[in-house]
């Protein structure tokens, strides 16, 4: 007997049978870089006098595969294969099944269906049931969220219910927690350990503790159990894991401005939407528009079988027109039909009258958010026709993301036009959260960072890409790239991403070892060795599948099918073209396990495509003339060809000026910091803690410290780390990030700064990290250029005489007249780090005593500005 349902149902039983006795109930989740492996074990005993069928039906999210079950009855062993669906319905017609069954059914939620498995069995029989399912952890809104759906069906002895959740994360855990979602009755059971890359949860209610009251039959356990965590990022280049011949990118960037939307609003008000759904629809639209800001434009469209624009043209998103807009949505009667193509058509021909006339920003998100609850009935009602009107007029530019409420929508025809036009759909649920819902949805998308990203690796280093072109990126999710490393005499695999943020043009690196990430799996109890391969796979067969809804012709999905069918049977994945086919030793007994359509909704219910991440590398050239910790200066003077040192004796907070150019609008300050506590008399060594460049007529900023880089422009700040190689563009500002070494800042392609990274042993007693500072000689500044560094812009006549032994006998002293002045200097050597930051060159330079007196012009103090971004006061 086939047991696979086709239907929503109501209420799913654990476990259904008659004086049943559930011995244990285990579960057991094992996550390794966001891909995680489950286990569902269940023992129980037929306790009745009679036989009986039992069922064994257990919830998993809807976007998990399974990958296999097993099942003891009284000793005979049933284990589970994945085939594709044809071959494995022939070999379960072939065989007896004996009144056992295994299905699939969807679950009336919104992220979770059900597997069943029913066997009818004789008194006494025992029964041990095992189910394994593989799911990619998606983040959302900043977090990881995985989720257990724990129903025992009856009480369970002490210590033969568990569930355990095992974390292992090779960057680092940033957070992990497990909110109470099984309701009070549970508060703080769960037990929390955690170190800088592992966790693990525990959860183990005693006998006691499970009942629903102190003298009840009945477990309180039924809900879902939920664990929700983050990784550390170091950078916003993202994470490189290679592993088992695959590799997974992660690309996750934060500390970035959001991009300005230009979005419309579509909504269905339709008689269908009359009453919950209105209602609904309408609180989670008040709290959406108060999200706008005045960098935002939109508009609404709402439709029945006569389509209404609020406004014509896309307008400002401030407060006096959102509430225009929130007391129209209010004013809204549902009733009618639905002309879902004119109301779309409207809402794109908005779109290309603001561009076509210059309203939207070139790097802003255009969007569309509709929300429907019913086929067209009116205007054009063939679904391919609207899909083929819609792709028509749709810029690449555009995006449409559809929310679908309830179950009398074409879910799948919302879904096909979202994916087909760079957006995703939701089916909403009408329950007492639907507003909740819709709320959240546009929450995941309402805060676009980047457009137009591409991951790319050298040629001949991977095979077998998953998607790496992103239309967006949204802040709190995260886009995964996955594929085969090929074989190479390097040990270690490079990334290149690039992408468009708010005014800046992005290109970023990272790396990693080919066998770094292996050998600390090795050593990791409960980690998930196979994680890498079997992503690749997921994220695959998942692109897979939305790429067959969309094929053009019969031919194209004929050949996408074999694909998924290949991909899934070899790593074991029950899909929607693949069955699971359980088998007795002998083969005589079998169970087929079924994939679900969903109501309205075609083969490929519930999976959404994975999104996954372009690089480049920047070649960054050496200059000289520079700064160092304490600090000291190196002056090159190449028509004197000749070195001149000088140190600053300042004290820790001071902001020195080193280039003022008001000609050029370009300043250069450096922020002392000073070394750790010293003893009461001893002199408080100062090093560069923060070096910032302003452009003046672009207002832009850029501030590195030893932490971070800062880039400013006076409306957005944008922060990178020093954890990952960086191209950055902003105007005619350009920042090249050279990982965990240094940072080159070029204006207008005239003058450029380098900043170079000085990392100490962090247990030091008393120094600290800190930056030098190079610029070129050859940078060209106007006529105005001043400060410590810049004054050198113009070369001052210097001579040096009279070289005679000093009182160092390894350092010879001399006269030098510069500037008028007559100076008593000293032969020696000082450090250039530019080519070698740990141990430095030594550079032969001729220093000058007392803080470059008489080599500047004035007093060092004369070069102390009040802020980071202070031109020096003229004259001197």
């Amino acid at each position: 007997m086939l047991y696979t349902e086709y239907k929503q149902p109501q209420f799913i039983m654990a476990i259904r049978g008659d004086d049943i006795t559930v011995k244990s109930y285990k579960v057991e989740s094992r996550i390794t870089s966001r891909f995680c492996h489950t286990t569902v074990k269940s023992s129980v005993v037929n306790s009745g006098p009679n036989a009986q069928s039992i069922g064994f039906n257990v919830q998993i999210p809807k976007r998990a595969f399974i990958t296999n079950f097993t099942m003891n009855v009284n000793g005979i062993m049933f284990v589970g294969s994945v085939k594709e669906k044809t071959v494995a319905r022939n070999l379960y017609a072939q065989a007896r099944a004996r009144g056992k069954a295994a299905g699939l059914v969807r679950a009336n939620s919104q992220d979770m269906e059900t597997f069943k498995t029913e066997v009818h069995v004789p008194p006494g029989s025992k029964i041990e049931f095992e189910l394994h399912y593989q799911e990619m952890m998606q983040r959302k809104l900043g977090f990881y969220e995985h989720s257990l759906y724990l129903q025992p069906g009856r009480l369970v002895p002490h210590a033969s219910v568990s569930v355990d959740v095992y974390i292992y994360e090779p960057s680092g855990i940033a957070s992990v927690e497990t909110p109470n979602t099984l309701g009070e009755h549970f508060s703080g059971m769960a037990k929390l350990t955690s170190s800088k890359d592992k966790a693990h949860v525990v959860f183990k209610p005693s006998l006691q503790q499970q009942r629903k009251c102190e003298n009840c039959t009945t477990s309180a356990i039924d809900g879902i159990f939920t664990v929700k965590y983050d990784v550390l990022r170091d950078s916003n280049a993202g994470e490189l894991h290679v592993s088992d011949g695959h590799f997974v990118h992660f690309f996750a960037p934060a500390n970035l401005s959001p991009l300005p939307k230009n979005i419309v609003f579509v909504i269905d008000v339709s008689g269908s939407m009359w009453g919950v759904k209105m209602k609904q629809t309408v609180e989670a639209m008040q709290t959406i528009l108060d999200d706008l800001t005045m960098d935002d434009y939109f508009s609404i469209v709402d439709f029945n079988h006569n389509v209404r624009c609020w406004s014509e043209e896309l307008v400002p998103g401030s407060t006096i027109q959102v509430a225009e807009a929130k007391k129209y949505i209010q004013n809204i009667k549902p009733n009618g039909g639905t002309n879902i193509n004119e109301a779309l058509m409207r809402a794109v021909q908005m779109l290309v009258k603001a561009s076509n006339q210059g309203m939207i920003d070139p790097r802003s998100v255009s969007m569309i958010m509709l929300v429907s609850d019913g086929d067209p009935t009116v205007g054009e009602i063939k679904l391919s026709a609207i899909q083929k009107n819609l792709k028509k007029v749709m810029r690449e530019e555009f995006s449409l993301f559809s929310l679908g409420i309830g179950f009398d929508v074409d879910y799948d025809f919302l879904e096909r036009i979202a994916m087909e036009n760079r957006g995703a759909a939701q089916r909403i649920y009408t329950s007492h959260d639907a507003s909740d819902q819709i709320r959240r949805f546009y929450s995941q998308v309402s805060s676009p960072l980047l457009r137009k990203i591409t991951v790319q690796f050298p040629e001949d280093s991977v095979s077998d890409v998953t998607q790496n072109h992103f239309d967006k990126y949204f802040s709190g999710s995260e886009l995964v790239v996955a594929g085969k490393v090929l074989p190479s005499e390097s040990t270690t695999l490079n990334s290149f991403t690039t992408a468009f943020a708010d005014r800046l043009d992005l290109s970023l690196q990272t790396e990693a070892d080919y066998l770094e990430l292996d050998a600390a799996l090795a050593q990791q109890q409960h980690a998930f060795t196979g994680f890498a391969r079997q992503m690749w796979a997921y994220i695959t067969v998942n692109q897979l599948l939305a790429e067959r809804s969309l094929a053009p012709t019969a031919g194209k999905k004929r050949k996408i099918t074999q694909r998924i069918l290949t991909l899934a049977v070899e790593h074991q994945f029950v899909t929607p073209l693949t069955a699971l086919l359980v088998e007795s030793e002998e083969a005589k007994e079998r169970l087929l396990a079924d994939s679900p359509k969903d109501p309205k909704q075609g083969c490929c219910a519930g999976r959404t495509p994975v999104q996954m991440v372009h690089i480049t590398v920047v070649c960054l050239c050496v200059f000289c003339g520079t700064v160092e910790n304490d600090p000291h200066f190196i002056v090159h003077l190449p028509k004197n060809n000749m070195d001149v040192c000088f140190n600053i004796d300042s004290e820790p907070g001071h902001i020195l000026n080193l280039v003022s150019d008001p000609g050029a609008g370009v300043v250069v300050n450096g922020q002392l910091v000073g070394s750790k506590r010293v003893e009461e008399k001893e002199k408080v060594n100062t090093y560069f803690g923060i070096i910032s460049v302003f452009y003046q007529p672009d207002g832009i900023r850029v501030s590195v410290s030893t932490d971070r880089i800062d880039l400013t422009d006076g409306r957005n700040n944008h922060s990178f780390t020093w954890g990952a190689t960086a191209d950055i563009t902003q105007d005619r500002v350009k920042v090249s990030i050279v990982k965990d070494s240094k940072v080159m800042v070029t204006v207008d392609d005239k003058i450029t700064v380098m900043v170079l990274l000085h990392r100490v042993w962090k247990k030091h007693p008393t120094h600290v990290d800190y930056l030098g500072l190079y610029i070129p000689s050859n940078n060209q500044y106007s006529s105005q250029a001043h400060g410590l560094i810049g004054q050198f812009g113009q070369e001052p006549e210097v001579r040096v005489f009279n070289l005679h032994q000093g009182a160092d006998p390894l350092k010879k002293e001399a006269t030098m007249e510069v500037k008028g002045n007559k100076l008593v200097v000293t032969r020696g050597w000082q450090k250039d780090y530019r080519r070698d930051n740990k141990r430095g060159s030594d550079v032969f330079c001729w220093f000058i005593h007392n803080s470059g007196k008489g080599f500047i012009d004035g007093h060092y103090t004369n070069y102390l500005v009040p802020r980071l971004d202070s031109f020096l006061p003229l004259p001197l």
